[in-house]
């Protein structure tokens, strides 16, 4: 695509490493999968986060990665993760690992369905949702999900990649 070529050149030119980032999460069924990303923090610790959450202005964040992150353009090489049959357009999220360690019943229902690109999380606020919110959204989806439901989100996920004062 010419938007992943375009990322792709500069990303290479403006920070040196790798153009990936891959990070071990779960999927179905308490699978792991290496999910894939554009790189947009500087190559040094850059597989580290706070908790397990992305910290808002992240002085490893890139100048090119914080456009990225803020438009979801990060995110598109997850198509191959969808591609590859260990993610689906729509679903939760796939957590990270030390996150399930700490899973109680409750949460672990989020794993009984494939994580997806987009969610309610995605288009209702992202991270100023706190994660017991973002667990009830999750589980909403996997109540309500069909076709329809799922058309929803992917339409609104558009309006809110461009914007989002929650992406970070």
């Amino acid at each position: 695509s010419p938007v992943m070529l375009v990322i792709t050149i500069i990303i290479k030119v403006t920070s040196p490493g790798p153009l990936i980032f891959k990070q071990e999460r779960i999927g179905l069924q308490n699978k792991p999968f290496y999910m894939y990303k554009f790189r947009s923090m500087v190559v040094q610790d850059a597989s580290k986060e706070k908790n397990g959450w992305t910290v808002k202005n992240d002085p490893r964040v890139t100048p090119v990665g914080k456009f990225i992150r803020k438009t979801s353009l990060d995110e598109i090489p997850q198509f191959f993760n969808i591609l590859k049959g260990d993610m689906t357009l729509v679903g939760p999220r796939p957590p990270l690992v030390c996150e399930v360690d700490n899973y109680g019943d409750y949460e672990m229902q989020r794993l009984t369905v494939k994580p997806g690109l987009t969610c309610y999380w995605q288009i209702g606020g992202r991270n100023s949702i706190d994660f017991k919110k973002w667990v009830e959204l999750d589980l909403k989806y996997i109540e309500e999900r069909n076709i329809f439901v799922d058309i929803k989100i992917i339409f609104k996920t558009f309006f809110v990649l461009f914007g989002d004062e929650n992406a970070s």
